[in-house]
């Protein structure tokens, strides 16, 4: 007696029912199905041909019902790769807009890493030739009290400067076999040397060594013990010249600071004090003088009295009191020397023009 054949929700055929099994495995299910209800037709008497007509029909419906989730989980599983492929091709494009993105990105940073590059190279030319091009001539006139031809003026007295000591520099090394010109020395801007002759016998400053070395240390902020550059020479003689209190101040007690510590100790003091002063022969001890002064500027200076100047300690004692400004040696040029040489800046420039 034939039985009829039905086919499981989900399962598979002759051809496999996998998402690669195709035309053929679905065409083997619809054979099964169909040949499974043409069995079932014929192997059945007349009494009991209702009831197997009903179990048959209801066995086609539940057939065609797993046809149908088997045609429908192909769909899906065709659609898969279509969707991979789909998804995989945007992350390409999006990985290669990024990847644009990146080198526009490398290449703006690169420009302007040359334009920063070129604009130092432009500088360190200025600054070789003592000449300035307008932007940085306009950037000087704005950082310091001088006007645009005090500014020119400035810069060729720099070359002059650089220049003559590098030949100088040149001229000893070829008279004395012994002596070797520094490398690139007209480059590296005015030395402890010209600065020193520069402050005596230009702006009259006569004091004793540790002190002309601790005005040339504080002339640059950040560069301090280097060759003075140009953008140094310049910003130095703004305060030197024409600077404010408050700048004279600060300048001041940069030079009296000798270790850079922020305070001015008693040692400090002492040791400023000591070269200034000029010992008699009949004095018998004149250390005990110097300390003296030193307790005498202390009780001038030391505003909140823990036993040391602090910069605002100096601020305040100035304020007060200005002559105190130069207490420990002078540093700063004599106004007569001050008028003749902004004077003479003046007339350079005329005579150019």
């Amino acid at each position: 007696m034939n039985r009829s054949r039905s086919v499981p929700p989900g399962g598979s055929g002759a051809g496999g029912t996998g998402p690669g099994g195709g035309g053929q495995a679905q065409q083997s299910v619809a054979k099964l199905a169909f040949g499974g209800l043409l069995a079932g037709g014929a192997g059945k008497g007349a009494a009991a041909g209702g009831l197997a007509t009903v179990l048959n029909t209801r066995g086609g419906a539940m057939i065609m019902k797993s046809v149908s989730i088997f045609l429908a989980s192909g769909r899906r599983a065709s659609a898969v790769p279509r969707d991979r492929t789909a998804k995989s091709g945007e992350r390409s494009q999006s990985s290669d807009r990024r990847g644009q993105s990146g080198q526009q990105q490398q290449q703006q940073q690169g420009g302007r890493r040359d334009s920063r590059r070129n604009r130092k190279i432009l500088a360190k030319m200025d600054e070789l030739n003592g000449k300035l091009n307008p932007k940085m001539l306009e950037m000087y006139k704005r950082r310091t009290h001088f006007s645009k031809i005090e500014v020119e003026a400035l810069c060729k007295i720099f070359r002059k400067l650089v220049t003559n000591a590098s030949l100088n520099s040149k001229a000893l090394a070829a008279n004395n076999a012994g002596v070797i010109a520094k490398a690139g020395s007209s480059t590296d801007g005015i030395d402890r040397s010209v600065f020193r002759e520069l402050l005596h016998s230009t702006f009259d400053i006569v004091t004793e060594e540790t002190l002309m070395e601790r005005i040339f240390c504080a002339w640059e902020k950040g560069y301090e013990g280097l060759p003075i550059r140009l953008e140094g020479w310049i910003l130095g003689l703004s305060t030197f010249l024409k600077g404010s209190q408050a700048e004279k101040t600060a300048f001041c007690f940069r030079v009296y600071d000798l270790n850079s510590d922020g305070y001015i100790t008693k040692d400090e003091m002492f040791a400023l004090l000591r070269n200034c002063l000029i010992k008699q022969p009949q004095d018998e001890d004149p250390d005990e003088g110097v300390k003296d002064l030193v307790e005498i500027a202390l009780r001038k200076l030391d505003m909140d009295k823990d036993g040391k100047v602090s910069f605002q300690d100096y601020q305040e004692a100035i304020a007060e009191e200005p002559l105190l400004l130069e207490a420990f040696g002078q540093c700063l040029p004599s106004d007569r020397s001050t008028v003749s040489f902004l004077s003479t800046l003046q007339a350079s420039q005329e005579e150019s023009s």
